[in-house]
């Protein structure tokens, strides 16, 4: 890989569709080992350059704008509370606007390299209410005048609240700068939730799961032992519902494709040892096993639990110490959603909160001033992670906290040639074009659709993937007559930001984009798999046709697809089928029931 070029797979690129569709799969997969995406590496200074602003430039604005900060004398900063609410709103202001996760092209947005206020501030874009049957005043599929301006005041309060000075009402004892005002906080804590119900996209996209019960808390609480308590209790729950959603079958194959993209891991040798025998066995190695559950779910389940009860400075600042280089691994992987200023925030957080308002001075557990106090933050903090995982078709896989853990519901669209992919971008109101296309600009057609196929040869390699490659070679006559794509880069030009669920692209989005394209039938087709719920061994999947609707349900066990290979030699991973469309008869090369699939409850 190049610092200015990419590097290619070893096709020609004007022989390369006239190979099979899963011989593609094979040869991009095997691909990925040894190279990742293939982008050249100044893509990923892109990011570094962001970080670099997001850091310089978030202390100069905090420390210019706050009487009782001085810019010359950093450390006493420490323990002022204001700083980690103004840090937070500066780390706000890059999420909403979608300058930090779900931008550039590690996101597959090139040109431009952001959606998120391109799509926010302008009318007639798709915007998807979570409840518009149940809640007044929601319904609709479009962005409209009251949306527009709702973001805007958005806007508006957090660069209010980023500038402003401190108020002394509930300040810290001992401290100059004060607190944010509460009426502030609580301000963007209502205006991000009527946000949410209007467009459950820009909640997420402002992480809200990270950052509104935190700066609630902050607002309502009168002891500042209390509030701290709030925000440690956020972090740890953070971290271990992560660690938690790290069970099964899932995560070992996420981390493998994530190390094979990280650019300065150049050994091939080491990338190939990810896995068990490359290139014929793309599965995970035991070394990826430890990577994976040693250096990941152990960290995340053990150490905040230190954090949170030790009382001892010197295994404190271990544990912080732990968790901080626990996130510079992440951030220097560069995984694709580039979720990199909330990591890079977090590795500030876990220092300023542990090691400055230790457990042993007056900030434990059981330092707190009330049970009722603590129960309302457990449940706050708690409730939607556990029925996230009892229910995940419910609840988003961010409020669940299980970020990057290969469990999220996921999909596969597929276009019946270039015509019908066309459509999205002659029928709907957006700010980026298909990534194709925005590719094809750079690097012509032939090259482009190679790195788009590569990006589903990503999919692939994790254990959703197989599945839903096998539900398109049971769905689809063949797959060479359709233009199959991550449904995540689809989603991304959609809506304007995607972090990896794809219930930001189902039959509502698709109901939505269908009312304006008039996709033809078998002309759109999106295979869709639900996460697995933490009591189950199975996922649920539909297959949808955007033109007539669910046309198949059924499940499958994961223990199927972590057993085959990403190009699956052996054909469709086994699934039972539960319900079908009356009079829908599936096309595919694979379709017959001797092809490994049942039919029954």
């Amino acid at each position: 890989m190049g610092f200015r070029t990419a590097d290619m797979p070893p096709v020609d690129p004007a022989e390369y569709e006239s190979m099979p569709f899963m011989d593609r799969m094979r040869m991009l997969a095997t691909h990925w080992v040894e190279y990742g995406f293939g982008g050249p590496k100044q893509m990923h200074m892109l990011y570094v350059y962001k970080l670099l602003f997001y850091v310089v430039a978030g202390v100069l604005v905090v420390g210019a704008t706050t009487p009782g900060l001085s810019l010359v004398d950093l450390g006493g900063w420490w323990g002022e509370p204001i700083v980690y609410e103004k840090l937070i709103v500066w780390t706000l202001l890059f999420e909403v606007t979608g300058y930090a996760s779900s931008s550039g092209p590690l996101a597959f947005k090139f040109a431009p390299f952001t959606g998120g206020w391109r799509y926010w501030t302008r009318r007639n874009t798709l915007r998807l209410p979570p409840w518009p049957d149940k809640v007044p005043f929601t319904a609709g599929d479009h962005r409209t005048v009251v949306d527009v301006t709702l973001y805007g005041a958005i806007l508006v309060v957090l660069v209010g609240l980023l500038v402003a000075p401190g108020t002394q009402d509930n300040a810290f004892p001992g401290t100059d700068a004060g607190l944010i005002h509460p009426m502030g906080l609580l301000a963007y804590v209502v205006l991000i939730c009527v946000m949410g119900l209007r467009d459950r996209v820009v909640y997420l996209a402002a992480r809200s799961e990270q950052y509104v019960a935190i700066l609630f808390f902050f607002a309502v609480l009168s002891s500042p032992v209390d509030m701290i308590l709030a925000a440690k209790i956020a972090m740890v729950t953070i971290w271990m519902g992560a660690g938690v959603s790290k069970f099964g079958h899932h995560f070992t194959s996420v981390v493998p494709p994530m190390m094979s993209n990280t650019p300065w891991i150049t050994s091939t040798a080491f990338k190939r040892k990810l896995y068990r025998s490359f290139p014929d066995d793309l599965r995970p190695s035991r070394l990826a096993w430890a990577f994976a559950h040693i250096g990941g779910t152990v960290v995340e389940l053990c150490l905040p639990v230190v954090l949170l009860f030790s009382t001892n400075s010197t295994v404190t600042w271990l544990a912080i110490a732990g968790m901080i280089l626990f996130h510079v691994f992440i951030t220097s992987t560069f995984p694709l959603a580039v979720p990199l200023e909330w990591n890079v925030f977090f590795m500030f957080a876990t220092a300023w909160l542990f090691a400055g308002f230790p457990a042993g001075e007056g900030y434990a557990i059981g330092d707190v001033s009330s049970p009722l106090v603590l129960t309302a933050i457990a449940v706050a903090f708690l409730s939607m992670p556990i029925l996230g995982n009892l229910r995940p078709d419910l609840v988003s896989f961010l409020p669940s906290m299980r970020q990057y853990a290969g469990n999220w519901a996921s999909a596969t669209w597929a276009f019946r040639g270039d015509a019908a992919e066309d459509k999205l971008n002659q029928h709907l109101v957006k700010a980026n074009a298909n990534q194709v296309d925005q590719l094809a600009a750079a690097y012509g057609k032939e090259v482009a659709e190679i790195f788009m196929q590569k990006a589903m040869a990503w999919r692939t390699m994790h254990s959703q993937g197989r599945a839903l490659m096998s539900l398109m070679m049971r769905h689809l006559d063949r797959l060479e007559n359709y233009r199959i794509r991550e449904g995540e880069f689809t989603c991304t030009t959609l809506i304007g930001w995607q972090f990896g669920d794809a219930h930001l692209h189902n039959e509502q989005t698709i109901t939505a984009v269908q009312k304006r394209c008039g996709f033809e039938p078998g002309e759109c087709i999106i295979v869709w798999i639900e996460s697995q719920p933490i009591h189950r061994k199975r996922l649920e999947y539909k297959v949808i046709d955007a033109a007539v609707g669910v046309v198949e349900r059924g499940h499958y066990h994961p223990a199927d697809a972590v057993d085959e290979q990403p190009w699956l030699p052996n054909g469709p991973i086994p699934h039972t089928v539960t319900w079908r469309r009356d009079g829908y008869v599936p096309s595919g090369e694979w379709a017959h029931p001797s092809a490994r699939a049942t039919v029954g409850a």
